[in-house]
């Protein structure tokens, strides 16, 4: 098991909502855990919209810890708040249109790989 050392030093312990980046920083993404089969980061965004569609070889579950943002699945358009989760299988594609600027989107994703 993979596992960076935690924001600050507090026996071991870190919090999501630590150490931000500055919105100049643009998007930011810090691997949380990361084990066989599984990932977890938290995705730190400030209105910086993804003109990328993805299409990715893993499950993703994603939920928006703080924020607002539109993601594009497919041809559906969803509206994320505060405490808003979606699942993305496999290849399905999808892309951020926008996140808020303040406050600033911080999203927990949870990436689930296939079995070896």
């Amino acid at each position: 098991m993979d596992r960076p050392p935690p924001a600050t030093a507090r026996r071991g312990v870190a919090n999501l909502f630590e150490a931000l980046p500055s919105p100049e920083t643009g998007e930011c993404f810090d691997q949380l855990l990361h084990c066989r089969n599984l990932r977890v980061e938290r995705i730190v965004s400030s209105a910086q919209p993804e003109p990328t569609w993805y299409d990715q070889t893993q499950d993703e579950w994603v939920l928006l810890l703080c924020g607002h943002a539109t993601l594009q699945v497919g041809d559906e358009r969803l509206e994320l708040g505060a405490g808003d989760y979606t699942f993305l299988p496999a290849h399905t594609r999808h892309r951020v249109i926008a996140t808020s600027a303040q406050p600033p989107c911080v999203w927990l994703a949870i990436h689930l790989d296939p079995a070896d």
